[in-house]
């Protein structure tokens, strides 16, 4: 019933489809705040679950309903997540806070960063008891048509606090309840920093080379790749977060081989001319390198050429 909504998730890609469905299954009262919904609706998903081991027949797809909500009908919203592409999150968030009821949470959970820093400061502004949390997520679930998704990985979600109110004991516990393989972190700008590593070595390079993913393990890429990290955990130290780079460079190349047949999302972006979030992987080492007066000459490189390729 879409009275009983407190949980809203803002943007209905592949990732916001794949939490909603994990916490309606979870018994959470959720919905999506709607892009162009003029009055508050109900949509049938479609959800296939990953199939196991054990598996020898076809895994069936799953339809469920879940409320569309208008920005006008989010009074008794509790949390947001926010599951909107990097580059859109401010744009999409920003006009719905004035609706939100002042002790709603913000989560964000997109790839890339940059967004935070943005946001924070309208979460201060508008305290009275919102607060604003992080996450990373690397479950794998591909979107086979607009409300329909196929899980094709599990994964490890992490969650945490970043500014202003803390999320309440109540959703933090619903949240790690419903997402399998979940965590409360104490610091998360750490985890999202390591997420980043991962993002800035795999997604430009295969967007470049138009490579799947296990192609960056040739020894080809090892120096751009190292390149990469260097700067990244040079620039992470000057925002006071310290990184391994040994535990950073197996990680990497852990996922590279785990995901070897993957294309990653910037690729698939460049390959459908789609915007891609280049501005807030390798944009963003080197804006931060640039605040504290450093270069990071193998990340910009590689965002001038992402970007040209974008155009």
């Amino acid at each position: 019933m879409t009275h009983a909504v407190d949980i809203a998730i803002l943007g209905a890609g592949a990732v916001g489809q794949l939490i909603c469905r994990q916490l309606t299954v979870a018994g959470m009262n959720v919905g999506f705040i709607g892009r162009n919904a003029l009055e508050s609706s109900q949509q049938v998903l479609s959800f296939t679950p990953l199939a196991s081991a054990d598996d020898h027949q076809q895994i069936q797809a799953i339809p469920y309903s879940v409320p569309i909500l208008t920005a006008d009908a989010l009074d008794n919203i509790r949390l947001v997540i926010v599951c909107v592409k990097a580059y859109q999150v401010l744009d999409a968030l920003s006009p719905l806070l004035k609706q939100l009821p002042s002790q709603c949470h913000i989560l964000l959970l997109h790839n890339g960063m940059g967004p935070h820093l943005a946001l924070a400061p309208l979460i201060n502004v508008q305290a009275n008891g919102r607060g604003l949390s992080l996450g990373t997520t690397s479950q794998g679930v591909l979107r086979q048509a607009p409300w329909q998704i196929k899980q094709t990985g599990q994964g490890l979600t992490q969650l945490g606090h970043f500014a202003a109110a803390e999320l309440t004991k109540h959703y933090r516990n619903a949240l790690l309840a419903a997402i399998p393989s979940s965590e409360w972190v104490d610091t998360i700008v750490p985890c999202l920093w390591q997420k980043l590593a991962v993002n800035a070595a795999i997604n430009p390079l295969t967007a470049l080379y138009q490579c799947p993913n296990g192609k960056l393990a040739d020894p080809d890429f090892s120096e751009m790749i190292k390149g990469i990290l260097d700067e990244l955990v040079m620039v992470a130290a000057h925002d006071g977060v310290s990184l391994d780079q040994s535990f950073l460079h197996d990680r990497v190349y852990q996922v590279i081989r785990l995901t070897a047949g993957n294309f990653s999302s910037m690729h698939q972006d460049i390959a459908h001319q789609r915007r891609t979030e280049i501005d807030q992987i390798n944009g963003y080492i080197c804006e931060r390198a640039q605040a504290h007066g450093l270069s990071a000459p193998v990340n910009a490189e590689l965002w001038a050429r992402v970007k040209q390729l974008a155009v």
